[in-house]
């Protein structure tokens, strides 16, 4: 079954070589009881630890059945250890945190073979202990820990049983009802391998090894072998372990590792919290950082459409004199008769409508208030987003016949009229009579201006009722569509310059064509850039959440370095370990990133709700922190994982 030939094993400590196994050949048949015995120092586990592919020889050969096992990659060591041995320790190693039913079951997770959970129930019946079944190792003595040690050993149903020292740590009671249990297994086809230094303890073994100074040097054998496998089954079983088939059956489910690492951040429930704490802090920035970009965004939006959409404003320029700016309008000055012809440019223009602003004392009965009055054209309302919330716009008719109708803003209806609905009122207007027509939609104010404290008029009854001009103070202008801005912009230019014969050097500054798409561009970058900006520094603090997950798990590897070990000698191999530690941080990062969204929103209610700032969490930026968040699990997962996977299982379970 087992057969070694000329096996060296050499340690260093420091710059000293020290020779633990010398020459070793050996040959196991199926079903002995082999007790190894010697004293400290004398190789005898770490001769154990070999002949149970823990641990590789340095020199000489290892045949289990009739294959060579050398040259098997880790993964293949790791699959035949599942199946063919059952470990049983002098610290037990059970995982503080499982039941006794939890512990058995632990190498059927890596066996591929988690649903088969009666198995467990079997093996713990068959130690004695189906009535301590859902108890913790605290909860058990030293003799029922042992037992469950055992029945984890048996859940895979191996060929081979290593005990090593398995009644060191046990009262002469609980010793004997170990041993029993080892013979009624040796009994019934098991090998067992145990060592021991125990005189009492090796006598129940029906052969004696003794070891020192790494060297067999006797090998004493009494009663006769228990029926068990024989070497063609053992080879047949080692083909079909190592087969594609086989290996593909055995991968361990990804539930399975979600739940051992839920178990792991249960069980230490103060640092997972630390850690979480971390990544929710970090998300929980980004959501409300990004939120109050967008907000602020979406705002500058709402208050450029209230200016209307593509929109050119066109104003007299100011002339010079040695250098000197002269007054506004002292070159160019626009008439009625530049807004007819900038109304012909149908190919560019959507509509146009000219204004003229000034103050006005407003007054309605014990009231009065003073705001900007503009006389405008018919186009307007729907140019600059102006159409009345109560009542109607200017009609054509009214401007023709410089009636006297007028359209206030809500601050000054609010001023004048209180409640009441104004439609349909007389209000005097610089001591001139007007009837309000409607009320003009609120647009909001700022603390440098109220677009809503205003009042609309005709553009005839404003230039020679109320103000007594004879020009346009500005002349509105809306293309046809985005793309035909700069084009209407450059056609109106050249009509300008042609109407009133300039020259390209008085044009320059004679009149000024503003486009406002410009202005909204460079509003939109520039929150753009403060939002980048307010995320890059919420993504800092989640970057330092992310280290702090590394930090924690880091200690983590340190602190279940023994339970490393303990999963790679039932069968674990290093991609189960390292994908076990890298779902933990994931699973970590993810449930902060999710707390992290709903606290981020929470604190972007309370800005807008006591601030009064504008905000607004968008589904964008809960994707992207919470996949940020992700990535930094797996990023910073990975090094302690990597670690985790690439420990030696023997100094891991010497790990103290």
């Amino acid at each position: 079954m087992i057969e070694l030939k000329n096996i060296y094993k050499t340690y260093l400590m420091g710059e000293v070589e020290v020779k633990v196994l010398q020459d070793v050949t050996l040959k196991i048949a199926p079903g002995e009881f082999v007790a190894i015995m010697g004293p400290s120092g004398s190789g005898k586990s770490t001769l154990m630890h070999i002949l149970g592919l823990l641990d590789r020889p340095d020199k000489g050969e290892y045949y289990l059945g009739k294959k060579e096992v050398h040259d098997l990659s880790q993964e293949e060591l790791s699959a035949i250890r599942n199946r063919f041995a059952g470990f049983v320790f002098q610290q037990f190693h059970l995982l503080p945190r499982m039941t006794a039913l939890e512990n058995a079951t632990l190498p059927l997770v890596y066996a591929g073979k988690r649903h088969l959970k009666e198995q467990a129930k079997d093996k713990i019946k068959e130690v004695g202990l189906i009535d301590r079944i859902n108890h913790r190792p605290n909860e058990l003595s030293g003799g029922q820990q042992q037992r469950v040690a055992i029945a984890r050993a048996l859940v895979n149903d191996p060929l081979i049983i290593l005990a090593d020292e398995p009644t060191g740590n046990l009262d002469s009671k609980s010793q004997e009802e170990i041993i029993a249990i080892l013979k009624s297994l040796n009994q019934k086809g098991k090998t067992i391998i145990m060592v021991t230094h125990e005189k009492e303890v090796a006598a129940h073994a029906r052969r004696i090894i003794h070891m020192r100074d790494g060297k067999i040097i006797s090998d004493e054998k009494s009663g006769i072998l228990s029926a068990s496998a024989e070497e063609s089954q053992v080879d047949l079983i080692i083909d079909t372990v190592l087969s594609k088939t086989e290996r593909k059956a055995r991968e361990t489910k990804f539930l399975d590792y979600l739940r051992q690492a839920a178990v792991a951040m249960i069980s230490h429930k103060m640092r997972s919290f630390l850690s979480i704490l971390g990544i929710l802090i970090g998300v929980a920035a980004v959501i409300a950082m990004l939120a109050v970009g967008q907000g602020a965004k979406e705002s500058i939006e709402s208050q450029l459409s209230s200016l209307g959409s593509n929109l050119l404003v066109i104003r007299p320029g100011s002339s010079k004199l040695h250098g000197v700016a002269m007054e506004t309008g002292t070159v160019t000055r626009f008439t009625m008769n530049d807004v007819i012809a900038i109304g012909k440019l149908t190919d560019l223009i959507k509509s146009v409508s000219p204004s003229v602003t000034g103050r006005g004392q407003m007054v309605y009965g014990n009231k009065n208030w003073n705001t900007q009055v503009e006389g405008v054209g018919v186009d307007y309302a729907a140019m600059r987003a102006s159409s009345p919330a109560v009542g109607r716009f200017l009609t054509e008719s009214e401007i023709k016949m410089r009636d006297k109708v007028v359209l206030l803003g809500t601050t000054v209806a609010r001023e004048l009229f209180g409640d009441v609905n104004p439609v349909g009122q007389t209000i005097k207007i610089n001591l001139i009579n007007f009837k309000v027509i409607g009320v003009l939609p609120s647009k909001g104010a700022n603390s440098f201006h109220d677009q809503d404290d205003n009042a609309i008029i005709p553009i005839t009854t404003a230039m020679f009722r109320v103000f007594g001009k004879e020009y346009v103070d500005t002349i509105y202008v809306e293309a046809k569509s985005p793309e035909l801005i700069n084009v209407a912009q450059e056609a109106i230019s050249e009509l300008i310059i042609k109407e009133h014969r300039l020259t390209a050097k008085d044009a320059q500054d004679s009149f000024q064509i503003r486009n406002m798409t410009d202005i909204k561009n460079t509003l939109e970058a520039t929150t753009k850039t403060m939002s980048i900006l307010l995320g890059s520094i919420a993504a800092i603090s989640l970057l330092v959440g992310g280290i702090g997950i590394m930090n924690i798990m880091l200690v983590s590897v340190s602190e279940r370095t023994r339970e490393i070990g303990l999963r790679k000698a039932i069968g674990a191999n290093n991609k189960d370990i390292m994908v076990q530690f890298l779902i933990e941080a994931t699973l970590m990062s993810f449930i902060g990133g999710v707390a992290g969204v709903l606290l981020g929103a929470g604190v972007s209610f309370i800005i807008t709700l006591f601030a009064g700032w504008a905000v607004r969490v968008s589904s964008a930026s809960i994707i992207l922190s919470t996949t940020f968040s992700l990535i930094v699990g797996i990023i910073f997962g990975l090094w302690p994982a990597q670690k985790a996977s690439k420990l030696d299982p023997i100094e891991a379970l010497r790990y103290e």
